[in-house]
């Protein structure tokens, strides 16, 4: 029989600085390449727009990615494989937004093809990153591991998203390949610095062993996803994952249009609200990395209850804003944001910490499976958010004719977004229940199978 020692904190700021790496690359193509395009290349919004939703489109794949993790059962060469692609794909994307400038069409087909790395890159490395932390971290440090973990990606963003803008200045085409292609080359190295020797040896019967693959030729991936698919929990918690996603990143692109155009705010202003909004997600994560410690042991709450919370209260927020677009200016939308904020973040967070622990509720064979899957509803979620938070924006702009009706409308729609995701963490937290009295059944009844088995 195998055992895994558990991480320390030390293994999860390793980890966390693989996550900042990945940030790093992400942000770089997601906001560097996107004002490039728009200002300098005067191309239409829309390109970049379509490019990043592909990205999304692509991590359909998570779950098969995740079973390929499952099968060799070691996550680093799947991290370290999927960070080199992603670093490719950022350089390719790069070189793609030079070339459009000469070569529209082939610049574009190139994008598109960068974009895909990209997913994959980020598909590969995420998925088993997260499957690694389900495996290896207690359950006391879960909450307050996920939240050093994104903290540290957030951090990734904003380090290289200020040292490439200073690096860039004054712009010129060669000077965006060289640092692109330096930032690939960077984080290809620290996370294999990071990642070296992380996962160890597995002790066995006493004895320290290699942890060598032990792939399970039975039984395929379409079967094993059709497997993981039929268990109860892990379906609602794939359906809160897409509700509660669908919801967060809905309002992601509308919140500074809104506040500018009914509050009268400059786009300083607006960026200043867009900062507070992120200083509110992270109180969120910070207050449940607390509740989720092992000194203060539920006594702040469970996890659970934080993620539905996170969900009613992002609900009621969502109302404020409403009220706010029918209302207008004298509506408190600041300190409303910052609610909006810390309910994000207690949420995502919360979510977060369940996903690491219901991945290896069935078994660890699956949880890279399982972790696809919930990867891949939230990236589902994000592509989609994105879009019909402005599409609905648009449309609602057309069939009112009044723009705070039509803002009221957007954030309606996400409160019903945020009501159904409560209702469906509520959903995960009941077969939690279910297992929990199944495994007090008096052992008269030995007969009978455990009814945790299924689940």
């Amino acid at each position: 029989m195998t055992t895994l020692p558990m991480f320390g904190w030390l293994h999860i700021a390793r980890l966390g600085l693989v996550q900042a790496c990945m940030g790093a690359v992400v942000v770089v193509t997601t906001s560097t390449l996107n004002r490039i395009m728009v200002v300098e290349l005067a191309l239409p919004a829309m390109l970049p727009g379509f490019l990043v939703g592909f990205h999304y489109l692509v991590q359909m794949v998570r779950p098969r990615m995740g079973f390929g993790a499952d099968q060799g059962r070691r996550c680093t060469p799947w991290m370290l494989g999927g960070m080199s692609v992603l670093a490719l794909g950022g350089f390719l994307a790069s070189l793609a937004t030079v070339w459009m400038a000469h070569e529209l069409s082939q610049g574009i087909a190139l994008s598109f093809f960068a974009f895909m790395l990209i997913g994959f890159g980020v598909s590969a490395c995420g998925t088993s990153l997260l499957v690694l932390m389900s495996k290896r971290v207690a359950e006391a440090r879960r909450a307050p591991a996920a939240t050093a973990v994104w903290m540290m990606m957030i951090v990734g963003f904003a380090v290289t998203a200020i040292t490439v803008g200073q690096l860039l200045e004054p712009y010129t085409p060669e000077r965006l390949l060289e640092i692109s292609g330096a930032l690939s080359v960077l984080v290809v190295v620290i996370s294999s610095l990071c990642l070296w020797n992380l996962e160890g040896q597995v002790r066995t019967s006493g004895l320290a062993a290699p942890l060598e693959p032990q792939p399970d030729k039975k039984i395929g991936f379409k079967k094993t996803l059709h497997m993981v698919w039929s268990e109860p929990q892990a379906k609602a918690f794939t359906v809160f994952v897409f509700l509660s996603m669908l919801a967060y990143s809905s309002q992601d692109l509308i919140l500074e249009p809104f506040a500018g155009a009914l509050f009268g705010l400059t786009p300083g202003e607006t960026t200043q609200l867009s900062g507070l909004h992120h200083s509110g997600v992270l109180c969120g994560m910070l207050a449940v990395a607390l509740a989720g410690s092992s000194r203060v042991a539920g006594r702040l709450g469970s996890i659970q209850s934080w993620m539905v919370g996170g969900c009613w209260v992002s609900g009621l927020a969502m109302v404020g804003l409403c009220l706010a677009a029918v209302g207008g200016p004298p509506w408190p939308l600041k300190p409303n944001v910052v609610l909006l904020g810390i309910a994000n973040g207690s949420f995502s967070i919360a979510a977060i910490a369940t996903m690491m622990r219901l991945a290896t509720a069935g078994g660890d064979q699956h949880a890279g499976t399982r972790m696809g899957l919930w990867g891949a509803s939230q990236a589902i979620a994000f592509g989609l958010g994105g879009l019909l938070g402005t599409a609905a924006s648009d449309l609602a702009h057309h069939v009112l004719a009044d723009q705070g009706s039509a803002y009221a409308f957007v954030f309606g729609f996400e409160v019903a977004m945020f009501v159904l995701a409560a209702a469906c963490a509520i959903w995960v937290g009941r077969y939690d229940r279910k297992v929990t009295e199944s495994t007090h059944i008096p052992l008269v009844v030995g007969h009978r199978k455990e009814l945790s088995h299924e689940y």
